[in-house]
C-alpha cells in the first residue's frame, strides 16, 4: 500500500481526466488546430492571455522547446501573481483594466487569441475576448464549462464570446481531492489540463505544417544538436513582433 495515498489519488484523478480530454473536446481541438494552422500559413501569430494562475499557460507556450515559435504571451505583471496576488485578483475583476494591456499587442484578423480562464467570468477575461472579436481575431477559450456556468450567475462567460471553446472539465473550485474530516478540497487541475490542451493543439498544427512542407517553426531545446542555429533563425523571424523575445 502506498504511504502517500492522497498523492496517488490526485495523480490517478488527473490521469483519468487527461484521458477524457479528446472525447470531451474532439471537435473543438480540430477547430482550434484548423484556426492556428490558418494563422501559421498566413504568417500570423497565436497570442495567449490569462490572469492569475492562468497566465502560466501564456508562459508555457513562450519560447518553448518543442513548441511553436509563432506564439506570443500577453503578459502584464499587475495581472500576474509575483508582484501582489491580492492586488492582481482585484485588478482582474476591474472593468477597463485589460484594454491598456492589450494595446501593446497588434492582434489582428490573421491571428488567433487564446483566452485562458478557469472560471471564465472575470472582467479582464471577458473584455479581452471582446477586444479580440472586435479586431476580427479568432478567439479560442480554455475554460471550465461547469465552473463558469456556476460562477456566472447570469453574467456573460468567455465561453459565450469565444469562437472555439476548449473545456478543461475542471469542477467548480478546481480542486478534485476531498480532505477527510473537513469540507476542504485540494489538488487543482486546471493548469495541468490547460497546458495539455494547448500543447495538443500546437503539436497537431506542427505536424500538419511539416507534412505540408511548410517548415513548422518549432523551437529546439537549447541542449540539442543544431538548436542554436534553428532557434536563432526563429528569433530573428519573430522578434520584431514578439516583445518578450
Amino acid at each position: 500500500m502506498s504511504n502517500t495515498p492522497t498523492a496517488a489519488a490526485y495523480l490517478a484523478e488527473l490521469a483519468q481526466r487527461m484521458a477524457q480530454l479528446m472525447h470531451l473536446n474532439a471537435d473543438a481541438i480540430e477547430a482550434a488546430a484548423d484556426a492556428v494552422e490558418r494563422t501559421a500559413m498566413a504568417d500570423g501569430l497565436a497570442y495567449i492571455f490569462g490572469t492569475g494562475h492562468s497566465h502560466m499557460l501564456a508562459e508555457e507556450a513562450h519560447y518553448r522547446a518543442g513548441g511553436l515559435a509563432l506564439t506570443v504571451p500577453i503578459l502584464s505583471s499587475s495581472m500576474m501573481l509575483h508582484e501582489g496576488a491580492v492586488a492582481s485578483t482585484a485588478l482582474e475583476r476591474l472593468p477597463g483594466a485589460v484594454a491598456p494591456v492589450l494595446s501593446r499587442y497588434p492582434i489582428g484578423a490573421k491571428d488567433v487569441l487564446f483566452i485562458v480562464s478557469n472560471s471564465g467570468v472575470n472582467a479582464a477575461t471577458i473584455e479581452a475576448a471582446q477586444i479580440g472579436k472586435a479586431r476580427g481575431t479568432t478567439v479560442i477559450a480554455i475554460t471550465s464549462q461547469d465552473y463558469s456556468r456556476q460562477a456566472a450567475n447570469g453574467r456573460v462567460r468567455v465561453a459565450d464570446i469565444a469562437d472555439i471553446v476548449l473545456d478543461n472539465g475542471a469542477p467548480p473550485g478546481d480542486a478534485v481531492v476531498g480532505v477527510p474530516g473537513s469540507k476542504l478540497r485540494v489538488g487543482p487541475i486546471s493548469t495541468s489540463i490547460g497546458a495539455g490542451l494547448l500543447n495538443a493543439v500546437f503539436a497537431e498544427v506542427s505536424v500538419r505544417l511539416q507534412s505540408a512542407q511548410a517548415a513548422a517553426p518549432v523551437y529546439l531545446s537549447a541542449n540539442m544538436p543544431g538548436a542554436a542555429e534553428v532557434n536563432e533563425s526563429l528569433i530573428a523571424r519573430y522578434r520584431s513582433r514578439n516583445p518578450h523575445l
